[in-house]
């Protein structure tokens, strides 16, 4: 079952190592790692999506919540929550009706054209991951995809629950 973890750490060289190894040395897999400064300087906001049961996702959890530089963690898939990712994604577009798909499907899916070449175009495209792999499924139909990059997932707990210290 896909998890979404959230962990709230000092801003500090090695901290995010320490995290990421807690997962490696028991064997779980991080499928995207998103990490970035918060309204404090001296605070890091981790999101990391993996796959686990309850009992792994528990384990991992209390794991990292025992590190010196982490502050918080919460399973963000526990309660009602907000979760997106940013793809950016280039395509190759030779022909006319080839460009007209691309541009039919990106307006589909909400993308946005943010680059145009002679030959190819980039597309942003942000959402759900499973609305992403939509995206580049469909896109992969009506044109060669050259190459993509994924942010990872950001998500944030709705309503009053925060990740605060």
């Amino acid at each position: 079952m896909k998890r979404i973890i959230s962990v709230l750490m000092e801003n500090a060289p090695g901290a995010l190592s320490r995290i990421v190894g807690v997962f490696s040395q028991r064997g779980y897999n991080v499928d995207s790692l998103c990490v970035a400064p918060t309204d404090d300087p001296s605070l890091s906001r981790l999101t990391i999506m993996t796959h686990g049961d309850d009992k792994v996702i528990e384990q991992i959890t209390k794991q990292v919540n025992k590190l010196i530089d982490v502050l918080k963690v919460v399973d963000l898939t526990d309660g009602a929550h907000v979760e997106r990712e940013l793809m950016l994604i280039k395509v190759a577009t030779r022909t006319d009706a080839i460009r007209a798909e691309v541009k039919r499907t990106s307006d589909i899916f909400r993308g946005s054209i943010i680059d145009v070449n002679g030959s190819n175009y980039t597309i942003e495209l942000t959402g759900t991951s499973d609305k992403l792999d939509a995206f580049a499924s469909t896109m992969a139909e009506c044109a060669e995809i050259i190459e993509s990059s994924r942010t990872g997932v950001c998500g944030l707990a709705r309503g009053e629950r925060a990740l605060r210290p």
